[in-house]
């Protein structure tokens, strides 16, 4: 299935969830931000959610500084 992951066409297995993306793109959970088709999600709701064809995904990383 294809999928927009920041702007980028990906081809992904069915059924894959957040969880398993995020996995595939070894980004942690703990400092994100999701997008999913325009709606700001809860990273635990992003985590259970299976993707279907033509979603859109936008992650954002939080990065803390002084």
């Amino acid at each position: 299935m294809k999928v927009v992951v920041n702007g980028a066409t990906r081809e992904l297995p069915e059924g894959m969830t957040g969880e398993q993306l995020l996995t595939s793109l070894q980004l942690s959970p703990a400092a994100l931000v999701v997008e999913l088709n325009g709606q700001v999600l809860k990273t635990s709701e992003f985590l259970a959610h299976p993707l279907v064809e033509g979603d859109s995904v936008e992650l954002v990383t939080v990065v803390g500084g002084g």
